[in-house]
């Protein structure tokens, strides 16, 4: 069974924060994971509500997101949704980590070390 997957999107990274998001890649993937469809859509506005709604219509499984409201969380997983929130880093990266069973909210995926 096919399974879609929303990330909020800032340039190239997951939005740092839900309710801020003007941009989601939506993912789906098939049974075994792998990519059957990819659309990244641009939002009329920056809305947790509309946000949520649009989440709600395109029947999203897992949410991929920064920090967000208590609010907006215990809706979506009152509606039986996945979320992986306070995730920092680029959206390629925490969706492969997703596909492969290894992401959790909190999860910080920019390089650690020295930088150039």
């Amino acid at each position: 069974m096919a399974k879609k997957i929303l990330v909020t999107l800032y340039r190239d990274e997951v939005a740092p924060r839900f309710d801020l998001a003007s941009e989601v890649l939506l993912v789906t993937v098939d049974a075994e994971g792998g990519e059957v469809r990819r659309q990244e859509l641009v939002l009329a506005h920056a809305s947790a509500d509309d946000l949520c709604d649009l989440i709600l219509d395109r029947e999203v499984a897992v949410v991929i997101t920064g920090g967000m409201e208590d609010e907006h969380y215990h809706y979506l997983r009152w509606k039986r949704l996945d979320v992986l929130d306070g995730v920092a880093g680029l959206a390629e990266d925490a969706l492969a980590r997703h596909l492969r069973g290894e992401l959790e909210s909190g999860d910080i995926l920019f390089p650690r070390g020295r930088h150039e």
